[in-house]
């Protein structure tokens, strides 16, 4: 049995908690408001009791909205997988309606990862006028940590890293592709290495260096010239509207792109990896009912 101090833990009213998780996940109080139908007043109420009842200030103003000081992330570690448990433990498996439910999912994935999977999610929940979904950058390296601060509901990434905590679904595979514009540059397929070194490159890259293109080039004693670099995908594919040059994208983004923007997708001219985009989540909602749900749509409409 738990033995609880009744006098301390009634100091830590759940609402509060509640609020707290809120906060941590929207990184606004407007945000956080309007998702737990609160007002703002509120919300700042709860958001002063928290801060007397941790002697932290938890969160602090930015322009945008509000970010979480070291000990707040600290705290939602341990925060969020709790009220997990606490949900679960006072919910029927059963009572999750998405017909009738009001409720927020908040998706951490990249920028062309979005870009094949939140139309189909949008498309599947149209008509269930009280599901939200929000999306926040991430990628496999920073999801778990994101699914650990309570910043997002459900990862999706390609081969994500996690610890013991976490569970996973493999949703689909995907590999490379080189995304142009055929209207400034009439290339011919299948596209030949000459052709692919001879123009120049966009790339994708988090540091703006280089890329897996790059390192695959460089183990055969040869190099691209790259013109521009941008940290997003789909930044990458607009600027291909008006730029006489070669992207190697993600296949099942830049199918997407290609169909939206009308350029050409060709097979790389070199042997490109393939990898496993996959879901994950903390262990501690696995049978939450909503989770299970969630889960579920994003499998049904996650495969390209």
């Amino acid at each position: 049995m738990i033995d609880i101090y009744e006098a301390e833990f009634r100091k830590a009213d759940l609402n509060l908690l509640v609020v707290f998780a809120a906060l941590m996940r929207e990184r606004s109080v407007t945000r956080a408001a309007a998702a737990l139908h609160l007002s703002q007043g509120a919300v700042s109420a709860a958001l002063g009791r928290l801060r007397r009842l941790f002697g932290d200030e938890l969160f602090t103003r930015t322009r945008t909205g509000v970010e979480p000081t070291p000990h707040a992330v600290d705290l939602a570690r341990r925060i969020e997988p709790a009220l997990g448990l606490i949900h679960g433990a006072v919910t029927a498996p059963d009572s999750f309606d998405p017909a009738t439910a009001r409720h927020t999912f908040t998706l951490g994935m990249s920028d062309d990862i979005e870009a094949t999977l939140l139309p189909r999610l949008l498309s599947a929940t149209a008509g269930l006028p009280g599901i939200r979904i929000a999306v926040r950058q991430a990628h496999r390296n920073t999801v778990a940590g994101m699914l650990d601060h309570g910043e997002i509901t459900l990862g999706v990434a390609a081969e994500p890293a996690h610890g013991t905590d976490h569970r996973g679904h493999a949703l689909f595979t995907s590999g490379y592709s080189v995304l142009f514009n055929p209207r400034l540059l009439p290339l011919t397929a299948p596209l030949g290495l000459d052709d692919y070194l001879a123009h120049p490159h966009l790339l994708v890259s988090y540091d703006g260096r280089r890329g897996i293109v790059d390192d695959l080039l460089e183990e055969r004693g040869l190099n691209r010239r790259v013109i521009v670099s941008t940290t997003h995908f789909a930044g990458a594919a607009l600027q291909l509207a008006t730029l006489p040059a070669l992207a190697t994208l993600p296949t099942h983004a830049a199918v997407v792109y290609a169909e939206t923007l009308g350029l050409a997708v060709a097979e790389p001219p070199l042997p490109m990896p393939r990898f496993t985009v996959s879901t994950i989540w903390h262990s501690s909602v696995t049978d939450d009912p909503a989770h299970v749900w969630l889960r579920s749509l994003v499998s049904e409409h996650g495969a390209p």
